[in-house]
């Protein structure tokens, strides 16, 4: 199992980076928030995933050991696959999905497309006892709307998410939480 990589970043597109390591290119699959990261040209280190398919090998790779542990959680239950996992991952981090999972929030679950209720019933009931309790805070509602406001404002949603992470957890409520986010954008 190849495990984690470091190496220079070739080229990338939407969906995947190809990765130099040692003089071979290999092409990555990864989350935007990964891919947002990645700059051509630039040394980056990945923990990765090889799924490994009668047709294909696939790497997947993640800049944080934290996000590629929720990815293996994700493709471990029934149905979800290496895409899928990745689709979720895309929507949110891995923090606010815990807190979904925690609070039985499958609204939330469910505009990842191709995920429907049912779906996001199963993974709420197969997570729950594998992630932690939900933390005192922000609850999802309130992170996703405030998301939504930022990419409304014209961010994208992986600028939208780093801010908010910024954002200090004693600020509650979308509103106050989009105007210290800004504050952090117009830095």
């Amino acid at each position: 199992m190849i495990s984690s990589l470091k190496g220079t970043v070739i080229s990338k597109d939407q969906k995947s980076l190809v990765l130099e390591v040692g003089g071979v290119g290999l092409r990555v699959s990864s989350t935007n928030n990964t891919l947002t990261k990645a700059k051509k040209d630039a040394t980056i280190s990945l923990f990765t995933h090889l799924v490994v398919r009668e047709d294909a090998l696939t790497l997947y790779g993640f800049t944080d050991k934290e996000t590629l542990e929720f990815f293996e959680l994700l493709i471990g239950i029934s149905g979800i696959g290496p895409k899928t996992a990745v689709a979720i991952l895309n929507v949110a981090e891995p923090e606010t999905i815990r807190k979904a999972v925690s609070s039985g929030d499958t609204s939330y679950l469910t505009k990842v497309s191709g995920i429907g209720k049912k779906t996001a019933d199963r993974i709420v009931r197969e997570l729950e006892d594998k992630i932690g309790t939900l933390e005192e805070g922000t609850s999802v509602s309130e992170e996703v709307d405030a998301v939504e406001a930022l990419r409304s404002l014209g961010y994208s949603q992986a600028e939208a998410r780093e801010a908010l992470k910024k954002v200090p957890q004693l600020v509650t409520g979308a509103g106050e939480r989009v105007k210290a986010a800004l504050k952090i954008l117009g830095r």
